[in-house]
């Protein structure tokens, strides 16, 4: 950026490499203040872009928005906490890195030496395996058809309008699936969590943390949340369906915890989220290792949809999901049609 220069929000946010609405959060948590043009509009000079450089930097960090504006204030403590879980991140990286590196030396001195290696193994090395890879025939509303999952990867969005099955291809995902435990509303009701079979919840100590992140981040404190929060950490599950996991948070506490859950480490339970709310599924925000399962309203099979203009079945993806306030009104009708939404 050149001195002088003065960008529009869409601009700074390319530059910067965050999205728009990143920009407008900063704004509203008092990290930062655009400049005004004489019409009103957002303008980012050069002080404003270093200062979002600053503040993107932090988020790299996995800091919620209260403690980069404590690492901005001068707090060398949070900061230091961040660099010790981002050390301790590469430093997994780098184990699992050179075990790969003596695998590859292992098949080279089998060649120097005449030997043929397996190449199933190699390929293993060359591509990782993604996960659990899973088969099932469609329960009703479909007509039966084969679903294949292949691969699990951190973050699965499973979205759809009322009534095209969602739940119940959640329920059978989860059934499939090794280690995988379904979350459905009773969770909201009162000791609803409950136990189940394998999956034991931890204690508050074991999520207090995450719950200052959020909170930190801009969530509201709700049962809604500790009781999501509770289930998240609990033990015993490897992957989680949880069935529409906005209800009963807010916009903020929804964007907070859609943060929160990106930043979790690699090696935490997998999760499909049911959503509705555009808030947990925006679309701008969906990353290269997460996936959106769509069902569409006229129980055609579940379908991938990738999250670009122009992709087949964006468009219908998009027109079913709504904001938060308006998934608030229409929360009953959610409620008393899970078992067939």
């Amino acid at each position: 950026m050149t001195s002088g220069e003065f960008l529009n929000p869409s601009e700074a946010a390319r530059r910067l490499g965050v999205s728009a609405k990143a920009l407008r959060l900063y704004e509203a948590q008092g990290l930062m203040t655009p400049l005004r043009s004489e019409a009103g509009w957002r303008s980012y000079g050069p002080v404003e872009m270093a200062r979002a450089a600053e503040i993107a930097t932090l988020r790299k960090l996995k800091l919620s928005l209260a403690q980069v504006a404590r690492v901005l204030d001068g707090d060398a403590e949070s900061l230091a906490a961040a660099l010790m879980a981002h050390q301790v991140s590469l430093e997994a990286q780098a184990t699992q890195l050179s075990g790969t590196i003596a695998e590859v030396r292992s098949f080279r001195e089998k060649l120097s030496q005449g030997q043929t290696p397996d190449i199933r193994a190699l390929a293993d090395i060359l591509e990782p395996a993604e996960g659990a890879r899973v088969a099932f025939d469609l329960p009703w509303p479909w007509g039966g058809e084969r679903f294949e999952l292949n691969g699990i990867p951190h973050l699965t969005f499973i979205t759809g309008p009322l009534g095209s099955g969602k739940t119940r291809l959640a329920r059978r995902i989860a059934e499939k699936l090794p280690g995988a435990v379904f979350v459905g509303l009773d969770r909201l009701d009162e000791g609803g969590a409950g136990e189940r079979p394998g999956y034991r919840q931890t204690s508050d100590a074991a999520w207090s943390d995450a719950l200052s992140w959020l909170l930190d981040d801009g969530a509201a404190d709700t049962q809604a949340l500790r009781q999501l929060l509770s289930l998240l950490h609990a033990e015993g599950a490897d992957i989680l369906v949880i069935d529409m996991v906005e209800q009963g948070l807010d916009e903020a506490s929804q964007e907070a915890l859609m943060r929160y859950l990106r930043r979790r480490p690699h090696g935490a339970a997998s999760l499909f989220l049911l959503t509705r709310s555009n808030a947990i599924l925006d679309v701008t925000l969906v990353g290269s290792e997460e996936r959106i399962l769509f069902c569409p309203a006229n129980h055609s099979p579940p379908v991938e949809v990738k999250p670009y203009a122009g992709a087949p079945g964006y468009e219908a993806l998009t027109s079913c999901l709504a904001s938060p306030d308006v998934r608030a009104r229409t929360e009953g009708v959610v409620v008393l049609r899970s078992g067939q939404a």
